[in-house]
């Protein structure tokens, strides 16, 4: 097998020990795996847009151990799928107060927060991200948010930024998965 090349993106030191301890990566979902816009159908249904590599990301962090949720103020039919199809357990839709599904997901796992991300781009998600050991946040995040995350990532939600971040969890974990001989 051969070695990974170095990861495309200047995340410090600091970041990095951080992320070697994270156990439990949870993500918000309009802005961070979605570019925030809302379309919906003349029925009224809510049409969301996913990025493939996102999503292949936050598998190969669950194939790694590392336990994936989302908390999310809104739910969508679509949204539900998409989780449902990514094998994502901690699932938590049309919650307004991430705290306590926080607090509740750390009880239940065992953790501390020093042990989890976050990913958010706007001030609802301030409250958990305060709490967690690595606080991450997108390019197009708000600036409030982007001022307390340890890393941005350099691209935008719904467009990657995702992916980034996994690949930050898994490089300093030493789990990426090369995906050669791989039974996956």
């Amino acid at each position: 097998m051969s070695a990974l090349p170095d990861l495309p993106y200047d995340v410090s030191y600091d970041v990095m020990q951080k992320a070697a301890n994270i156990r439990l990566a949870l993500f918000d979902v309009d802005g961070v795996l979605t570019d925030g816009k809302l379309h919906y159908s003349e029925d009224g249904e809510q049409i969301k847009v996913f990025h493939a590599l996102d999503g292949h990301g936050l598998k190969m962090l669950q194939s790694a151990g590392i336990e994936v949720g989302v908390i999310s103020a809104r739910k969508s039919k679509a949204l539900q799928k998409r989780l449902n199809d990514l094998g994502i357990k901690h699932c938590h839709l049309g919650v307004n107060d991430k705290h306590a599904v926080f607090q509740t997901l750390l009880d239940e796992l065992k953790l501390t927060g020093e042990q989890c991300s976050f990913t958010g781009d706007d001030v609802i998600d301030l409250p958990v991200m305060h709490y967690c050991g690595l606080k991450f946040s997108v390019e197009n995040g708000h600036f409030i948010v982007k001022d307390i995350a340890d890393w941005i990532a350099p691209l935008t939600g719904g467009h990657g930024a995702v992916r980034a971040i996994c690949d930050v969890l898994l490089y300093s974990q030493d789990s990426y998965p090369l995906g050669i001989n791989s039974s996956q």
